[in-house]
Formats: structure tokens, C-alpha cells, sequence
């Protein structure tokens, strides 16, 4: 049975963002992509941006 809290999305993005590669320290002849180098960083930013716009819509 799969968890449906609300704090287990972020979870789920992340690890699936690392399925996609994670960056290698000295692996320096590759393009940079910032969906498998930076995942959990774009993960938190979207929270912080969804908290964010939450906060405002509850303000009005």
C-alpha cells in the first residue's frame, strides 16, 4: 500500500529525478543536465515556491 501524506510527494519527485542519473565527481566530459545533477535542488525550490504562493493565498 502506497502512503498518501502530503510530505511523501517530495519523497517520490526526488527519487525520481535520481532515477534518471546521478552526477559522478570526475565524470567531466558529459554535457551538464540539471535535472540529474540537481534534482533535489529543483525539488526544494518548487516546495519553497509552492509554500510561498500558498501562504499568499491564504493571506487575502
Amino acid at each position: 500500500m502506497s502512503e498518501r501524506s502530503p510530505l511523501s510527494w517530495p519523497g517520490r519527485l526526488a527519487d525520481w529525478f535520481e532515477l534518471r542519473g546521478v552526477y559522478v565527481p570526475g565524470e567531466d566530459n558529459r554535457v551538464v543536465d540539471p535535472w540529474r545533477d540537481w534534482g533535489w535542488l529543483i525539488v526544494a525550490w518548487l516546495v519553497t515556491l509552492a509554500v510561498f504562493i500558498l501562504l499568499f493565498a491564504l493571506a487575502l
